[in-house]
């Protein structure tokens, strides 16, 4: 079939598998440094309590069939090894099936964990790093030219991200209908990043510019993906500025990237195409077998998209391979910070020596200043972001991070940037108090060095220790 490639986009293809290879390589590193604190058996949500109670049709994943710490940190290696190979373009050098074959290891793999991570991967990125990957899959090697479907796939999955996400806008905080969202959202968004307390300092003008520009991209430009050329390629270089921009100003993951990783499947790179023999049979019967069946699942997304109840990150399968987006339908006005704290002294008083646990990514020391992650996930440091907003949000595993740290845990401590007690000296009592941040001005910023400024709200756990020997929940 003629139609079904396109070779003018096979530099394209490149560059998106490429980049797609490593947001899987940072994905699973992710997973290789922080799983033994989070989901180990020793964890904060052990997999096997989970796994125990939730059947395999459910979440399928290789840890239903089999885990142990040893067993996940293998996988999550070779993960990060696949990925590896697949953005040296291990997948060029094999036949067109095995090829295929390599971009579902990693899916599959990541799939795995996914399924069995619980609140730690909750996260909306999961999936879309799922659907793009297993879609991805299918783009074929240096044997083929891209084929059109798969591009046209890829770009859904785009078009449903922004334009969901756009409407949920829409559909939520009267803010956004304002114009005025960004008056609050760069000092209250879940982790800021380095320039995040100047985004927030622009003139307000600008942060309705700022806005509307959101709106047009995410519900106007979307459109245009699925027009001739070069409208399509000005729509997707578009949408990689705007997801930049993101970047620029706050830690979300590789929620960006693998964003911008999408758009690629539009961008028509300008290079000569090589000269390749016509696809086999048999790889244009499974591409359009896998989009017959992605088109069939697609219609659950559209239905919660135009529903005036539209919900966002929520996956429709349990292999996550259609699944719906969007973030941000209410912007916070003001921001708390859970702030914890440790003591050596036997009995805890409000003047005893109380010492702060400092995290890497999260507001802590008003005179710590943000740093850049993204793409790296610091998953506990997030999920603190949605403590601060509600304990129910951390009933699940806020006790146990204090259970941890009155143990001095190493794996635990890992995920922090610094423990004020030494190894062998772990504290008596713990707590937990809830403060207001508010970024700083500019003059109190060269007076004070203080980024952030931060104002006490109340007891959010009270002083907790140890009930005798150490027991595991």
């Amino acid at each position: 079939m003629e139609w079904f490639t396109a070779p003018d986009y096979w530099l394209s293809r490149l560059v998106l598998q490429r980049a797609l290879a490593a947001v899987y390589l940072v994905a699973f590193l992710t997973a290789a440094l922080q799983f033994r604190a989070l989901l180990g058996e020793r964890g904060m949500l052990p997999i096997p309590r989970f796994t125990a109670r939730v059947r395999f049709r459910r979440a399928p994943s290789l840890f239903q069939l089999h885990y142990s710490d040893r067993f996940f940190a293998a996988c999550a290696w070779a993960g990060c090894a696949v990925s590896a190979a697949l953005l040296a373009g291990a997948d060029s050098a094999l036949p067109l099936w095995a090829g295929i074959l390599l971009w579902l290891v990693p899916w599959a793999l990541y799939l795995s964990i996914v399924n069995v991570g619980q609140t730690w991967y909750a996260f909306g990125w999961e999936s879309l790093l799922l659907e793009t990957g297993f879609l991805a899959a299918f783009l074929g090697n240096d044997e083929v030219a891209p084929p059109i479907v798969v591009l046209f796939l890829l770009r859904w999955i785009l078009f449903r991200v922004e334009f969901g996400a756009g409407l949920i806008k829409l559909r939520g905080d009267a803010c956004w209908r304002k114009l005025t969202c960004l008056y609050y959202h760069h000092e209250t968004q879940p982790m800021p990043g380095p320039l995040s307390w100047f985004f927030h300092h622009l003139p307000k003008p600008l942060h309705r510019v700022e806005v509307a520009a959101n709106h047009v991209t995410q519900l106007v430009v979307p459109v245009l993906l699925f027009t001739p050329q070069p409208i399509a390629s000005a729509a997707a270089a578009l949408m990689i500025v705007t997801q930049l921009w993101l970047v620029l100003s706050g830690n979300f993951s590789w929620l960006n990237w693998i964003t911008i990783v999408l758009a690629l499947s539009a961008l028509q790179l300008p290079a000569t195409a090589p000269s390749v023999p016509p696809a086999p049979l048999w790889y244009e019967a499974l591409v359009l077998a896998v989009a017959a069946l992605l088109v069939f699942l697609s219609h659950r997304p559209v239905v919660n998209m135009i529903s005036r109840r539209q919900v966002m990150n929520r996956s429709f399968d349990p292999l996550h391979l259609v699944n719906t987006y969007g973030a941000f339908g209410s912007v916070s006005r003001v921001r708390y910070e859970v702030v914890v704290e440790g003591t050596l002294d036997d009995t805890p008083r409000p003047d005893s020596d109380w010492r702060e646990y400092a995290f890497k990514g999260k507001p802590g020391d008003p005179r710590h200043w943000p740093r850049q992650f993204a793409p790296y996930h610091l998953r506990l440091d997030w999920l603190m972001w949605f403590a601060a907003l509600s304990p129910g949000y951390a009933g699940e595993w806020f006790g146990g991070l204090v259970e941890r740290l009155l143990e001095n845990d190493r794996d635990t401590l890992r995920l922090l940037r610094r423990s004020p007690f030494p190894p062998d000296t772990p504290p008596r009592y713990v707590r937990a108090r809830l403060f207001r941040y508010r970024y700083t001005s500019w003059r109190e910023l060269r007076e004070t060095g203080a980024c952030w400024e931060r104002t006490f709200v109340r007891e959010y756990l009270p002083p907790t220790r140890l009930a005798g020997a150490a027991q595991r929940s």
